[in-house]
């Protein structure tokens, strides 16, 4: 009986261990897919020009990219909209003139300051975080 136990003991000692590796190897699988996703987004010029206009602008004071804070995330705003020319208009103008309703009661500040160009830059940007 007690060979039987250790026996089994160790046959669990060594199932346990082995998936240890197996989800180890998986991390580093899905560090090594979001590291290659950010190398290949970051020499995107859409991505950079469109990230460096959203970062001297006021809009991470109510967005985030990944998650709601007071206005959507912009990836629930990528994944909402399809990625046509005339979406991008149509946000770039939203983030000119702002907006309300589409994301709850509370409207968008608008931005007249920001120029079309500019704006449907930072939209590109929003698309490029669809998953």
């Amino acid at each position: 009986m007690k060979k039987v136990l250790v026996t089994m003991l160790a046959v669990v000692a060594l199932i346990a261990c082995g998936g240890n590796k197996d989800k180890s190897a998986q991390t580093d699988i899905n560090n090594e897919t979001a590291n290659s996703s950010a190398n290949s987004l970051s020499s995107n010029p859409d991505y950079t020009k469109g990230l460096a206009l959203i970062g001297k602008s006021d809009c991470l004071t109510c967005h985030k990219a990944n998650e709601k804070n007071i206005g959507p995330a912009y990836k629930d705003v990528a994944e909402k909209y399809e990625n046509t020319e005339d979406n991008v208009k149509m946000l770039a103008g939203k983030i000119i003139k702002g907006g309300s309703g589409v994301w709850g009661n509370i409207p968008m500040t608008p931005h007249p300051s920001i120029s079309q160009e500019d704006a449907e830059a930072m939209v590109k940007y929003v698309f490029l975080l669809k998953k």
